[in-house]
């Protein structure tokens, strides 16, 4: 940051935008511009004026159907050497954009609500926050995974430098940190809704909110530093390139600018809402506010603004309207006040007010350290005279609205808040509002005329319907509408076998002899079983000869009596049903198990039956049994369909097991990664490509077994063979740097030359 100490005056003002300027982000090409949104439902590209201190609008981009309120840069890929623009909206929509088109490259849809926030990371990854409470992570025009958690909107979202992490913060007043798709840690201590974060290492980040406060964190977890200074709510949050000073836009008409923890700089603007900034590469910064009007300001005095450009701003500035109501200038007694004699004492610090009565009249100045002087900001009146058109001037339940109207239905009764949009339709408004409150549907016109009469006949909009994910059809991922998930995956290409299925190696089923040790401990458990749980020894018999059809030692069929009685075993206490589980492991690679426990009208018991095994609170012997159970069920079409229909589900349950130090357990785990990867490999399912990815990463943080090391580098192997995006989206989670570790294992040997054929794919 250059000339430090030293202060920070206009460079420029610049208009375009027809309304408030939402969001702002440093562009990479042409080199020092930078890219604003607006509610105008447009973006613009501005590009430094060579000729003056000025900047040009390159050009104008729109695809929005509503306000825009976000923005940030793609890096750039060989495909687009300048880098991609995305955009966000309360069309619930993103836009991407090249520099150089009006319109947009593509459009990602998913969220269900306003996308308010966006960060791009390394690889072409774009991390989007919404209203709808939603982190989503998206790779070119595909939604990877979706980071659910928080419990209200999210307002703020950055993508860490360190591959694979990520923040989110909302208006629930808490941060997650999130790795591979997974929440690592919640940081608490802001008091209300977290609304911008910035970051400042690989270990360190900020965050500002609407308590006023702005807190410097370690990814650890330890709050190290709260900054105060803002008045009121703080909307956005940038930090000077190659240093940790930052600046700080928000509600109370300022910009902060930090230096070494303390505000060095107050610089008051001519609207109410300081909505967004971004800092260039040069250190200057740029603002932009509720009047539309974007400002640059810089420490530079070559490319400060002209003494008449500086003095029509302050003029502008002297001009404002202060309301008394915000509280930004604390409690205001009129009577009390000095005269304009108090102007003639200096002030003790930069961005010092001090309020003064002149003729009747309260005037507002602040204190300028380098200029020496007060200057004027504006005058206090009873009321700003502003509208609630400026978006986000009421939040109710974490939202930004219009309007936050209160209605009392009855003298007695409750009062009841009615939030409202100006693209609203008051009549639908006024039905959703009497249906969600309980409340007589004959009061809808009265609701209705109520809200036209309080909005001053502002112009309605009509809003776009509600987008579908288009990868599902729907919002989410919905169990069994997987385009390929009756589809048997072919061989696997990366080890030129079908898949591994335990049983096939190590666990190779004993012959004849092998089958007593089962039937032996289910007799010793059957005898302390409760009587409603005993099994008869027509029960035991019967069992015995599932296993000897099961295993190959017969040439019977199992029959539905053998599988009923099975069943039963199956729900036996969780203390006692082990060994039961153990025969169902074996069992269910028989053709006919696998269909009579697969079929759509078994599937559901046997997959609600088989995940609550997985609970890491219960027993690891149950936990192991039904990962092997899990694994086998791939052998057979009927279980390979609907081990990818609930693949969400299983996977989600599955990963949960990994915080044992049970190796047994983590080979199972990692061989049900590396089943799902071979199924995964010829079906365009990138969402469950995602979370195989993501459960890998995760899986290698803790696991130590190599022989479960191996499996897991087969199953990455497998999911990244011939799949540019997944190559990209295995980068973006830091899997390269979790597995070179691998590259020098000299035993067994397969691991090496395993870790060393990934990371040339990588």
């Amino acid at each position: 940051m250059a000339g430090e100490g030293s202060t920070f005056r206009l460079r420029c003002s610049l208009l375009g935008h027809g309304q408030d300027v939402r969001g702002l982000t440093r562009g990479l090409f042409p080199e020092g511009s930078f890219v604003s949104v607006s509610r105008d439902r447009t973006a613009r590209l501005w590009a430094p004026d060579g000729l003056n201190r000025g900047f040009t609008e390159m050009h104008c981009m729109s695809g929005h159907s509503n306000f825009v309120s976000c923005v940030c840069i793609i890096p750039p890929s060989d495909l687009y050497p300048r880098g991609l623009i995305a955009t966000g909206g309360n069309d619930h929509n993103i836009c991407i954009f090249t520099v150089d088109s009006p319109a947009p490259l593509y459009v990602l849809k998913g969220h269900k609500n306003t996308v308010c926030s966006l960060s791009s990371g390394k690889f072409g990854t774009l991390l989007s926050g919404s209203w709808d409470t939603t982190a989503k992570v998206w790779l070119n025009d595909r939604c990877m995974m979706t980071l659910q958690g928080h419990t209200a909107a999210i307002w703020a979202v950055k993508i860490l430098p360190e591959q694979g992490l990520m923040l989110t913060g909302s208006a629930d007043k808490t941060i997650k940190l999130w790795k591979a798709g997974r929440c690592e840690r919640t940081f608490t201590g802001h008091e209300d809704c977290v609304r911008g974060l910035a970051i400042l290492s690989e270990m360190e980040f900020l965050s500002c909110a609407n308590d006023a406060s702005v807190r410097r964190w370690q990814i650890s977890g330890e709050c190290l530093q709260v900054y105060y200074g803002h008045t009121n709510y703080i909307y956005s949050i940038s930090v000077f390139p190659r240093c940790k000073d930052f600046v700080t836009t928000g509600e109370d008409r300022s910009l902060r600018i930090w230096k070494q923890g303390e505000c060095a700089q107050t610089i008051r603007l001519p609207a109410q809402s300081v909505w967004c900034c971004c800092v260039l590469d040069n250190g200057d910064i740029v603002v932009g506010a509720s009047d539309g009007i974007i400002r640059v300001f810089t420490e530079s005095l070559e490319r400060t603004a002209s003494a008449e450009e500086i003095q029509a701003f302050e003029n502008e500035l002297a001009q404002a309207s202060i309301d008394p109501k915000t509280g930004d200038l604390g409690d205001i007694n009129a009577d009390d006040l000095p005269g304009r004699e108090h102007l003639k004492d200096p002030g003790t610090r930069d961005g010092q007010t001090r309020l003064i009565k002149d003729n009747g009249k309260v005037e507002a100045y602040q204190w300028s350290v380098s200029e020496g002087r007060w200057i004027k900001i504006g005058d206090v009146v009873g009321s700003s005279g502003a509208t609630q058109q400026t978006s986000g001037k009421v939040l109710f339940e974490g939202k930004e609205y219009d309007y936050v109207f209160t209605i009392d239905v009855n003298e007695n009764g409750p009062s009841y808040k009615l939030p409202y949009n100006i693209t609203d339709d008051p009549w639908l408004t006024a039905y959703n509002f009497l249906q969600k409150n309980d409340l007589n549907p004959m009061f809808l016109d009265q609701v209705a005329k109520f809200i036209m009469d309080n909005t001053k006949g502002q112009t309605l909009l009509s809003t776009s319907n509600q987008f579908s994910d288009p990868f599902t059809g729907a919002g989410r991922y919905v169990p069994g509408s997987s385009s390929g998930s009756s589809t048997i995956a072919g061989a696997d290409p990366f080890t030129g076998a079908g898949r591994y299925v335990p049983g096939s190696a190590s666990n190779t089923v004993p012959p004849v002899g092998g089958v007593d040790p089962f039937t032996g401990k289910l007799k010793e458990l059957n005898g302390s079983a409760a009587e409603e749980h005993k099994l008869t020894e027509d029960d035991l018999i019967i069992l015995e000869k599932l296993l000897s059809a099961t295993c190959n030692t017969s040439t019977e069929t199992p029959t539905a009596q053998q599988l009923q009685t099975l069943w039963r075993a199956i729900n036996w206490p969780e203390d006692i049903v082990f060994p039961a589980l153990d025969i169902l492991r074996l069992s269910v690679r028989h053709p006919t198990v696998n269909e009579n426990f697969c079929s759509e009208k078994e599937h559901v018991q046997f997959i609600i039956l088989l995940l609550k095994f997985l609970n890491p609170k219960g027993k690891q012997a149950n936990q192991l049994l039904a990962l092997r159970a899990l694994c086998n069920c791939f052998v057979s079409h009927a279980g390979q369909k609907l081990m990818m229909e609930q693949r969400d589900e299983i996977m989600t349950q599955a990963i949960e097991t990994k915080s044992g130090n049970n190796k047994n357990i983590h080979i199972a785990l990692a061989t049900l990664t590396l089943n799902y990867a071979v199924c995964l490999h010829k079906v365009n399912n990138v969402e469950g490509k995602a979370q195989c990815l993501s459960v890998i990463s995760t899986v290698m943080e803790v696991v130590q077994d190599l022989e479960a090391i191996f499996r897991l580098l087969v199953a990455l192997g497998t999911l990244i063979s011939d799949d540019t995006n997944a190559v990209q989206l295995a980068k973006s989670l830091g899997v390269d740097s979790q597995i070179k570790k691998y590259a020098s294992v000299s035993e067994p040997a397969k691991v090496k030359e395993c870790c060393r054929f990934v990371l040339n794919l990588l």
